[in-house]
């Protein structure tokens, strides 16, 4: 039986413009994808680099933006400008989502939405055929290291079992010791930040949990 292929993927969280453009560089000896994780001190306490920065740097890499900031529907255009893939939005930031996916579609890109832990998924009904993924945050987001919050692997499970085709993403307090754990609830791809960024060795660290997640 053929193992199952998920994914890692770095993300990029810093406040720093140089620092971004080192992550980049480092990424780029590991990988071909990354997400980069956009906070505007409101939806969460924490601020990031922004689009600005992102244009600023030249890369070889296909990146998604996590957006998490209020009113993400102002930030598309500019994020399609800058060369994302991919535009992931929170459900818990605005009140027009299936809006937010048309105006992600229209700019060419894919459309994904995020979940806190403490969004139950039928939330998600009326928006699942309209979207390319889903995010689900294992811990409450704005920071790297937070706390892992296990029971969201239930509601992924749960998730699946409803809509086992759309591709399901995890994200946040994902480490060595608990990889393998995450990676039997058929999740998709797993986002990890600091487990890879924070290590003395990043690229080494990456290809270590993407072998402990080969289930």
């Amino acid at each position: 039986m053929l193992k199952k292929r998920i994914r890692i993927v770095p993300a990029i969280l810093t406040d720093n413009a140089e620092a971004l453009g080192k992550m980049l560089y480092l990424s780029q000896l590991f990988t071909d994808f990354v997400q980069i994780d956009i906070m505007d001190g409101l939806f969460v306490s924490s601020k990031s680099i922004t689009v600005v920065d992102i244009s600023a740097i030249k890369t070889t890499l296909r990146w998604e933006a996590h957006l998490m900031v209020n009113k993400p529907e102002k930030y598309i255009d500019d994020f399609a400008k800058a060369g994302a893939d991919q535009i992931i939005f929170h459900y818990e930031a605005t009140e027009i989502p299936d809006k937010i996916i048309n105006m992600i579609h229209n700019v060419g890109l894919r459309a994904g939405i995020a979940v806190n832990p403490d969004t139950e998924i039928m939330a998600l009904d009326s928006l699942v055929n309209k979207l390319d993924s889903v995010l689900f945050m294992s811990v409450i987001p704005g920071f790297y290291g937070s706390k892992f919050i296990p029971e969201v692997l239930n509601k992924i499970s749960d998730f699946c079992n409803k809509y086992p085709n759309i591709p399901v993403g995890i994200d946040g307090g994902i480490k060595e010791n608990n990889i393998e754990t995450v990676a039997k609830s058929r999740v998709s791809y797993i986002c990890v930040g600091s487990a890879v960024f924070c290590q003395d060795n990043p690229a080494e660290s990456y290809h270590r949990l993407q072998n402990l997640c080969k289930v």
